[in-house]
């Protein structure tokens, strides 16, 4: 009984500490975007660059949180290539998250050469 109760400290640790995370992120965009203050238009995007409100974060199921996270923190946008290796998944499994953000309206894309770059979504 005591080590499955360890599991379980462990893992609402984990928890808590991406909640924290989630939590720091926010108000750091409250400050740098202090006008996106107030209740949330339904079904839309935020309209503010570089992150996703930690209320959209949160309603992602974790596979795409995880990938959406990683391009909230790349300011100049985020390439599956560059993605993968922060998450440690296969480069074509990062590309089908950022493609779902992309179709979810979370995220865009754009082409540079031969390069897609993901950004957040304004």
């Amino acid at each position: 009984m005591t080590a499955a109760l360890e599991k379980v400290k462990e893992a609402l640790n984990r928890i808590s500490s991406k909640i924290d995370r989630l939590i720091e992120m926010d108000e750091r965009i409250l400050q740098h975007f202090p006008e996106t203050r107030g209740p949330r238009r339904e079904g839309r995007a935020p309209e503010f660059g570089g992150a996703l409100d930690v209320m959209t974060l949160l309603s992602l199921p974790d596979h795409l949180r995880k990938s959406a996270m990683v391009v909230c923190e790349a300011n100049g946008g985020a390439t599956a290539d560059e993605v993968a290796e922060r998450t440690g998944r296969a480069r074509a499994v990062e590309s089908g998250y950022l493609n779902q953000l992309v179709m979810m309206g979370h995220l865009t894309k754009k082409r540079k050469g031969r390069r897609v770059y993901f950004h957040v979504a304004r």
